[in-house]
């Protein structure tokens, strides 16, 4: 597709692509026990930055970011939607295994025959990381299970926590209500600084997890105000979409601003691997708490929060390490997934991963560093719950992407659908009738798999497209 094309050259543009560099990242010793700080926006879109394409916001320190490191046009998280996805990272394990199908929510969960927070016993990256003498640390939005009883920072292989649901007030920090949405990235960002300063001598891993752009949003006058006329113009008395939501991704582009100027002031940056992606897709305008500001972009791909087509599922990664990972490269070739952040952060850090831990994920260190290679193990996703939003994004239950196939179908073996993505990045065409012998391979694949997940509640019109939808609006 024209359009497609052409937002992959915005990409490349964007950043400057250079090769020159590469070669000595490879072949140079990776420095032992750098420091790790990993960024993390919540609902922000594969488009959503102007080093993606994005010529409408502005997010002038990302795309600087992009430019000092890697970019990754190929990265996909495991889950659609925030826990499942959280989940992933934090374990090298695709969410189901764990029960996490979607969300935490305690209103939810019974009913989901999900738990009410991750199992404390699974082995986390922060717990290998911790065992390999880094101090550890999370701040910000944590959605990986929360109530009473629930284990606490410790039990996760945290030595500071400071988010949004701790069960200890002196732990808990307000992000949520429409007073501190406007500040919500900076306070993130300030209790980040702050744990920096006073951890400077020593090997650190930081979770710095936003709650923007996730609605319900809420910016000021004055962040919305580069946008103001974007829509209904500066004549009619309301906000359109695009000025609250474009003000809050400028917004935390700014502290992350802040963030990595901190790293740079305190003598860090050349030894921090910095790392940038998101949780999901962009949020659907239909679900009620974003109907003010749910126009996020999935650029030219198909699909937005809770789908597995590519939209859903493929978000922002960029990478930076000064003299190791090479600067100012846009990497469209590697398949790389959340399950690896686990062995890779492990083997950059020097730390082994326990055999029974078995990660779904693979090492990509190796890729990071320059390399561009065939992933070696496929990445599978189930949903199993309605999706909201235009028929064109409720995709089956089920995903399989190996090498440039990707095969969606349900468990009936209904809707099958075959894209070759490397030709069709939008999953326009479905060419399953034409690769029978690829789709049952990887429908085997993939249907085995469902199969050794922990059975629990599927909702009645999961992986349907029919229209109108029946039952209750959003």
């Amino acid at each position: 597709m024209k359009y497609t094309l052409i937002v992959w050259l915005a990409v490349t543009v964007c950043i400057g692509l250079q090769t020159a560099g590469t070669a000595n990242a490879l072949g140079k010793e990776v420095p032992q026990k750098p420091n790790i700080l990993f960024i993390f926006a919540d609902d922000l879109g594969w488009g959503d930055l102007g080093c993606y394409g994005n010529k409408r916001v502005k997010t002038p320190n990302i795309d600087k970011l992009a430019t000092q490191g890697t970019l990754f046009t190929q990265f996909y998280v495991n889950g659609s939607v925030c826990s499942p996805s959280r989940t992933a990272f934090m374990t090298g394990h695709f969410p189901a295994r764990h029960r996490v199908h979607g969300h935490f929510d305690p209103r939810l969960n019974q009913k989901r025959d999900m738990p009410d927070w991750l199992d404390a016993d699974v082995t986390t990256v922060t717990d290998l990381l911790q065992k390999q003498g880094y101090t550890t640390a999370h701040f910000g939005k944590w959605h990986l299970g929360s109530g009473p009883g629930e284990p606490g920072a410790a039990a996760y292989g945290l030595d500071v926590r400071k988010i949004d649901t701790d069960p200890d007030e002196v732990n808990e920090m307000s992000i949520w209500k429409p007073e501190a949405r406007p500040t919500s990235s900076k306070t993130v960002v300030d209790h980040t600084l702050d744990f920096i300063s006073k951890n400077a001598g020593k090997p650190f891993y930081i979770n710095t997890w936003f709650a923007d752009p996730h609605a319900t949003l809420n910016p000021s006058e004055e962040q919305m105000e580069p946008y103001r006329g974007m829509g209904p113009g500066k004549k009619i008395p309301h906000r359109s979409t695009w000025e609250i939501y474009y003000a809050t991704v400028t917004e935390m582009d700014k502290q992350v601003g802040r963030l990595l100027e901190g790293l740079q002031q305190k003598g860090l940056a050349d030894n921090t691997i910095v790392v940038f992606s998101s949780d999901n897709g962009p949020e659907e305008i239909e679900i009620f708490n974003a109907s003010h500001s749910g126009v996020g972009s999935a650029g030219p791909l198909r699909g937005r929060k809770r789908s597995l087509y590519d939209g859903g599922v493929r978000v922002p990664f960029i990478v930076r390490w000064p003299g190791s990972v090479p600067a100012g490269k846009v990497n469209t070739q590697s398949v790389v997934t959340a399950v690896d952040f686990l062995p890779t952060v492990a083997q950059l850090a020097g730390a082994k991963v326990p055999p029974d831990v078995k990660p779904d994920g693979e090492d990509v260190s190796d890729i990071l560093l320059g390399q561009n290679r065939v992933r070696t193990r496929p990445i599978m996703w189930e949903w199993r719950y309605r999706i909201f939003g235009h028929i064109w994004n409720q995709s089956p239950m089920l995903a399989i992407r190996d090498g440039n196939w990707k095969l969606l179908l349900n468990p009936d073996r209904s809707r099958v659908e075959l894209y070759d993505m490397t030709r069709d990045p939008s999953e326009v065409n479905n060419v399953a009738a034409q690769n029978g012998k690829v789709v049952d391979k990887m429908a085997a694949t993939v249907l085995a798999w469902q199969q050794t997940l922990p059975k629990g509640f599927v909702e009645e019109t999961a992986g349907e497209n029919n229209y109108p939808w029946p039952g209750k609006t959003p």
